[in-house]
């Protein structure tokens, strides 16, 4: 709506975020440059929900498009569970489609923080959840750097991650979401913007993502910035700070949903 009213959009153009966010325009990105993702389709009825399960199989991860922080997000594990979803889904956003992903089970989640001038990228570190997948990354603790993916998988995701951010013609910072299950790393998905991790991964590494991002939003090169990956001998990690004490009434138990306040 800003574009089209007239007003200069910095950075990412609107068109590659909305790519990222359409989950059928995205998974076919992902097939051109051969990057894995868990089997997904998108529904807009019970009738076409069930079906999909019956051809991607349980568990699925089940939610609404284009929500922040996991909002309405959950795990379901049989048709009454996914009925019982998708009826009030449909009931609160009749227009807007439901995403259902195959859920991987027991798998390694990980993200990247990288900045996009769009022809190079930088990826100051890979950040390893502590807590399986299932649980939203706001609120798993966060390792950084890795402390128990094999390099193979590291250099894999760095690579999908540059692949990724040039292809969706990125300019300025992008998170990217994985998991890694049965020794192969999946795309979960792709978020061309700043995620909350960018200020701690700065810390840790010593790289100052929002400066180098804002000034590659404003024109210059990567290239031109001699930019270099930073050793360092210390592991940072991250955790959430949680509002049960405030708020009694939130389930404490961890799940897809965003519970956090903070990290």
């Amino acid at each position: 709506e800003l574009e089209e009213a007239g007003v200069k959009i910095l950075g990412t153009r609107p068109e590659s975020i909305d790519l990222a966010e359409d989950r059928k325009q995205f998974r076919n990105v992902m097939i051109k440059l051969g990057i894995p993702q868990p089997a997904s389709d998108t529904a807009t009825s019970l009738k076409e929900a069930l079906e999909i399960a019956k051809k991607i199989k349980y568990p699925l991860m089940v939610r609404p498009s284009y929500v922040l922080g996991g909002r309405g997000m959950e795990v379901v594990y049989d048709d009454e569970m996914l009925s019982d979803y998708v009826n009030a889904a449909v009931e609160r956003s009749p227009e807007k489609p439901i995403l259902i992903d195959k859920f991987l089970e027991n798998a390694i989640e990980a993200e990247v923080d990288a900045i996009s001038d769009g022809e190079d990228v930088v990826i100051p570190s890979v950040m390893e959840h502590i807590e399986l997948a299932g649980i939203h990354s706001g609120d798993s603790a966060c390792s950084i750097p890795p402390r128990t993916i094999p390099e193979r998988h590291i250099k894999t995701m760095e690579e999908y991650t540059k692949n990724i951010a040039i292809e969706l013609k990125v300019v300025g910072l992008m998170n990217m979401q994985y998991a890694i299950a049965n020794d192969k790393v999946y795309v979960l998905e792709a978020n061309p913007r700043a995620s909350r991790t960018v200020p701690l991964v700065s810390k840790v590494t010593g790289v100052s993502m929002a400066r180098i991002a804002t000034q590659v939003m404003l024109g210059k090169k990567l290239k031109d910035m001699n930019i270099t990956k930073k050793k360092y001998s210390h592991v940072g990690i991250k955790e959430a700070v949680f509002p049960f004490n405030m708020f009694p009434e939130v389930d404490p138990l961890l799940g897809p949903e965003m519970r956090s306040t903070g990290e």
